[in-house]
Protein backbone atom coordinates (compact mmCIF):
# COMPACT_ATOMS: atom_id res chain seq x y z
CA UNK A 1 0.00 0.00 0.00
CA UNK A 2 1.45 3.38 -0.72
CA UNK A 3 2.29 5.93 1.69
CA UNK A 4 -0.53 8.75 1.52
CA UNK A 5 1.45 12.04 2.17
CA UNK A 6 -0.52 15.46 3.56
CA UNK A 7 1.54 18.75 3.35
CA UNK A 8 0.11 21.66 6.05
CA UNK A 9 1.39 24.72 5.49
CA UNK A 10 1.95 27.02 8.36
CA UNK A 11 3.19 30.26 8.22
CA UNK A 12 2.00 31.88 11.39
CA UNK A 13 3.69 33.44 14.42
CA UNK A 14 3.90 30.89 17.81
CA UNK A 15 1.12 31.75 19.76
CA UNK A 16 -1.22 29.88 21.90
CA UNK A 17 -4.00 29.85 19.15
CA UNK A 18 -2.19 28.70 16.00
CA UNK A 19 -0.21 26.22 18.25
CA UNK A 20 -3.43 24.53 19.45
CA UNK A 21 -4.92 24.61 15.48
CA UNK A 22 -1.64 23.17 14.35
CA UNK A 23 -1.89 20.03 16.76
CA UNK A 24 -5.62 19.61 16.33
CA UNK A 25 -4.81 19.65 12.28
CA UNK A 26 -1.90 17.18 13.21
CA UNK A 27 -4.18 14.46 14.77
CA UNK A 28 -7.06 15.00 12.56
CA UNK A 29 -4.87 13.59 9.86
CA UNK A 30 -3.17 10.68 12.12
CA UNK A 31 -6.85 9.50 13.15
CA UNK A 32 -8.28 9.69 9.62
CA UNK A 33 -5.35 7.03 8.92
CA UNK A 34 -2.58 9.67 7.53
CA UNK A 35 1.30 8.26 8.17
CA UNK A 36 3.59 10.97 6.70
CA UNK A 37 2.88 14.71 6.84
CA UNK A 38 5.06 17.16 5.51
CA UNK A 39 4.99 20.64 7.18
CA UNK A 40 5.34 24.20 5.06
CA UNK A 41 6.69 26.02 7.33
CA UNK A 42 7.88 29.80 7.70
CA UNK A 43 7.28 31.57 11.36
CA UNK A 44 8.35 34.75 13.07
CA UNK A 45 8.83 32.61 16.34
CA UNK A 46 7.12 33.80 19.31
CA UNK A 47 5.98 31.88 22.62
CA UNK A 48 8.44 29.96 23.91
CA UNK A 49 6.58 28.02 25.84
CA UNK A 50 3.98 27.29 23.03
CA UNK A 51 7.05 26.60 20.62
CA UNK A 52 8.19 23.93 23.21
CA UNK A 53 4.66 22.31 23.37
CA UNK A 54 4.46 22.17 19.30
CA UNK A 55 8.28 20.69 19.46
CA UNK A 56 7.32 17.44 22.17
CA UNK A 57 3.71 16.88 20.81
CA UNK A 58 5.01 16.73 16.97
CA UNK A 59 8.09 14.56 18.51
CA UNK A 60 5.58 12.81 20.31
CA UNK A 61 3.59 11.63 16.87
CA UNK A 62 2.92 8.18 15.76
CA UNK A 63 3.50 9.27 12.05
CA UNK A 64 6.97 10.47 9.88
CA UNK A 65 6.68 14.44 10.14
CA UNK A 66 8.92 16.41 7.68
CA UNK A 67 9.79 19.77 7.68
CA UNK A 68 10.45 22.08 4.92
CA UNK A 69 11.39 25.62 5.32
CA UNK A 70 10.76 28.61 3.03
CA UNK A 71 11.03 32.25 3.61
CA UNK A 72 11.85 32.81 7.00
CA UNK A 73 12.25 30.52 10.20
CA UNK A 74 12.74 32.70 13.43
CA UNK A 75 13.41 32.33 16.95
CA UNK A 76 11.56 29.59 19.36
CA UNK A 77 10.81 28.38 15.62
CA UNK A 78 13.76 27.07 14.98
CA UNK A 79 13.13 24.20 17.67
CA UNK A 80 9.91 23.24 16.10
CA UNK A 81 11.20 23.21 12.68
CA UNK A 82 14.19 20.29 14.20
CA UNK A 83 10.89 18.32 15.07
CA UNK A 84 11.31 17.22 11.45
CA UNK A 85 12.06 13.68 10.76
CA UNK A 86 13.93 15.44 7.69
CA UNK A 87 13.98 18.79 7.28
CA UNK A 88 14.23 20.57 3.84
CA UNK A 89 14.87 24.28 2.87
CA UNK A 90 14.06 26.18 0.15
CA UNK A 91 16.55 28.58 -1.70
CA UNK A 92 16.75 31.86 -0.23
CA UNK A 93 15.34 30.76 3.31
CA UNK A 94 16.54 32.15 6.59
CA UNK A 95 17.04 31.00 10.06
CA UNK A 96 16.90 33.46 12.45
CA UNK A 97 18.55 32.44 16.05
CA UNK A 98 18.94 34.55 19.20
CA UNK A 99 18.67 34.45 22.96
CA UNK A 100 15.01 34.81 24.50
CA UNK A 101 13.51 37.38 26.92
CA UNK A 102 10.53 38.68 28.52
CA UNK A 103 8.46 41.83 27.90
CA UNK A 104 7.94 43.98 30.85
CA UNK A 105 4.30 45.63 31.38
CA UNK A 106 4.58 49.57 32.56
CA UNK A 107 5.25 50.09 36.19
CA UNK A 108 5.89 46.31 37.11
CA UNK A 109 7.65 46.03 40.13
CA UNK A 110 10.44 43.77 40.75
CA UNK A 111 11.85 42.71 44.33
CA UNK A 112 15.31 40.36 44.82
CA UNK A 113 12.80 37.38 44.55
CA UNK A 114 10.57 37.69 41.10
CA UNK A 115 13.41 38.93 39.52
CA UNK A 116 15.26 35.85 40.52
CA UNK A 117 12.75 33.80 39.00
CA UNK A 118 12.43 35.20 36.25
CA UNK A 119 16.36 35.05 35.64
CA UNK A 120 16.00 31.61 36.63
CA UNK A 121 13.10 31.26 33.75
CA UNK A 122 15.03 32.28 31.20
CA UNK A 123 17.99 30.28 31.78
CA UNK A 124 15.61 26.96 31.74
CA UNK A 125 14.08 27.77 28.74
CA UNK A 126 17.77 28.94 27.02
CA UNK A 127 18.75 25.49 27.98
CA UNK A 128 15.53 23.30 26.73
CA UNK A 129 16.05 25.27 23.48
CA UNK A 130 19.92 24.86 23.36
CA UNK A 131 19.37 20.66 24.04
CA UNK A 132 16.77 20.15 21.12
CA UNK A 133 18.66 22.24 18.65
CA UNK A 134 21.91 20.10 19.90
CA UNK A 135 20.27 17.15 19.94
CA UNK A 136 18.88 17.22 16.20
CA UNK A 137 21.68 18.94 14.68
CA UNK A 138 24.77 16.92 16.55
CA UNK A 139 25.97 20.46 17.76
CA UNK A 140 27.02 20.68 21.25
CA UNK A 141 24.93 22.56 23.44
CA UNK A 142 27.98 25.32 24.27
CA UNK A 143 27.71 25.43 20.04
CA UNK A 144 24.53 26.48 20.46
CA UNK A 145 24.47 29.08 23.24
CA UNK A 146 27.36 31.19 21.39
CA UNK A 147 25.42 31.04 18.48
CA UNK A 148 22.30 31.77 20.47
CA UNK A 149 23.64 34.94 22.86
CA UNK A 150 25.59 36.07 18.97
CA UNK A 151 22.31 36.59 17.47
CA UNK A 152 23.04 34.44 14.14
CA UNK A 153 20.80 34.79 10.68
CA UNK A 154 21.70 31.85 8.61
CA UNK A 155 20.94 31.73 4.54
CA UNK A 156 20.37 28.16 3.35
CA UNK A 157 23.57 27.38 2.83
CA UNK A 158 24.76 28.01 5.97
CA UNK A 159 21.84 26.59 7.48
CA UNK A 160 22.99 23.07 5.65
CA UNK A 161 26.25 23.53 6.48
CA UNK A 162 24.85 23.79 10.29
CA UNK A 163 22.99 20.84 10.02
CA UNK A 164 20.20 22.47 10.84
CA UNK A 165 18.22 21.37 7.56
CA UNK A 166 19.19 18.18 5.67
CA UNK A 167 18.68 19.08 2.09
CA UNK A 168 17.84 21.83 0.04
CA UNK A 169 14.50 21.59 -1.86
CA UNK A 170 12.48 24.12 -4.50
CA UNK A 171 9.81 22.56 -4.76
CA UNK A 172 7.41 22.54 -1.53
CA UNK A 173 4.69 20.20 -3.17
CA UNK A 174 4.08 17.81 -6.17
CA UNK A 175 1.61 19.13 -8.45
CA UNK A 176 -2.17 18.46 -7.65
CA UNK A 177 -1.07 17.81 -4.07
CA UNK A 178 -3.93 18.99 -1.70
CA UNK A 179 -2.16 21.42 0.85
CA UNK A 180 -4.17 22.45 4.12
CA UNK A 181 -3.23 26.09 4.85
CA UNK A 182 -2.81 27.10 8.80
Amino acid sequence: MAQETRYIRFTRGIDEQSVTNLMNHLQAQIQSGINHIVILFSSTGGNVYWGMTAYTFLKGLPAQVDFHAFGRVNSVAIPIYCAGNRRYVAPNTSFMMHGIGFNVPQKMRFNLKSLTARMMGLESDTNTICRVISENCEKTIEEIKAEMFEGRIWTTEQALEFGLAHERKQELFPEGANVITI
